[in-house]
């Protein structure tokens, strides 16, 4: 999700927006921490390993959970990745045609998630969990979900972005946290700041990695003019990043979080592209909601995580997934 301009804003109407509406963040907070103690969560045989944020709005957990679930593959692990299907119509538990399905039925993260691996959509995470392993699955990574307490896990990670972290520390509706921040943390393994920057992290004890989201530019974007569009969490970082990459950003067109475009607005950019003689380009994760036609004449900038200490990236799945000697 996009965050509300009130949240960081500092004019009197965003100041009284925020503490009016923090008793019901302080509801919120309490209703996830009720959830959490009266939980009787499905314990699978499989591994499971969920990756999850505290706030709403993209942390680069996505990245994070492909990275993941390709290390445990490598690690000889059967890997599924289990996911809501956030915005998309099926319930599940089912899994992903990667070719076949559309973000409207799956939800884009899932589609994304399903082009690299294994994937099932389900509500009820423990039906997914129970399909997984009915399909011979030893490991599962479970893409968001740290407030989900229906599947029990073997190790929780938690993916912040190091730059914005916890924004103004309010509990939606009033700031972008799902729950407080000493709330979360007392389930989490693993913390993964992702990006520049020290957040303050409540004297949490367990490991902290840090990782990076690096761009793999196949086109050569330097010197090229391009016209770029998003509806992701954070656009601007999408934008900033074509042009630390040295593309000449002629226009940058931003869109609601999981925005589902028209065909006008697809023709409207493909005309605008043409006419500026420049690339059109999206993210990957943009680029999946589109259908087949649409995606003709449109390039996405690939994604990947890496983590800055392998060692201890290796080290935190040798808890569950020992490697072999």
């Amino acid at each position: 999700m996009r965050a509300p301009d009130f949240w960081n804003g500092k004019d009197y109407t965003a100041r009284f927006a925020v503490n009016a509406l923090t008793p019901l963040g302080w509801l919120y907070g309490a209703v996830t921490a009720l959830k959490a103690s009266q939980a009787k969560p499905y314990r699978s045989n499989a591994k499971v390993v969920c990756v999850g944020n505290l706030t709403a709005g993209g942390s680069g957990k996505t990245p994070i959970s492909i990275t993941i679930t390709h290390a445990l593959t490598a690690r000889g692990k059967q890997t599924v990745a289990l996911t809501r299907g956030y915005g998309g119509k099926m319930r599940g538990p089912a899994f992903v045609d990667a070719k076949r399905d559309s973000a409207i039925e799956t939800g884009d993260e899932a589609l994304l998630v399903a082009s690299a691996t294994p994937t099932i959509v389900a509500r009820d995470r423990a039906d997914g969990a129970r399909l997984a392993e009915a399909n011979g699955a030893q490991a599962i990574v479970m893409d968001d979900g740290h407030q989900n307490f229906s599947l029990a896990k073997d190790l929780s990670i938690v993916v912040i972005d190091a730059e914005t972290a916890f924004g103004n520390g309010r509990i939606l509706p009033a700031g972008p946290l799902r729950e407080a921040v000493a709330q979360g943390l007392a389930r989490t393994d693993a913390v993964v700041l992702v990006g520049d920057g020290l957040p303050h992290l409540n004297g949490f004890k367990g490991t902290v990695l840090r990782a990076h989201l690096a761009a793999v530019d196949t086109l050569g974007l330097a010197g090229k003019r391009v016209v770029a569009f998003a509806g992701i969490g954070r656009p601007e970082k999408f934008f900033q990043t074509l042009r630390s990459l040295g593309a000449d950003l002629v226009e940058a067109r931003e869109y609601a979080d999981h925005h589902a475009y028209t065909a006008s607005e697809i023709a409207r950019l493909k005309a605008r592209a043409n006419a500026e003689t420049a690339l059109l380009m999206t993210t990957e994760k943009d680029f999946v909601r589109l259908t087949q036609a649409e995606r003709d004449g449109i390039s996405y900038l690939p994604v990947r995580a890496a983590f800055d200490d392998q060692a201890a990236f290796d080290a935190l799945l040798d808890r569950i997934a020992p490697r072999a000697p």
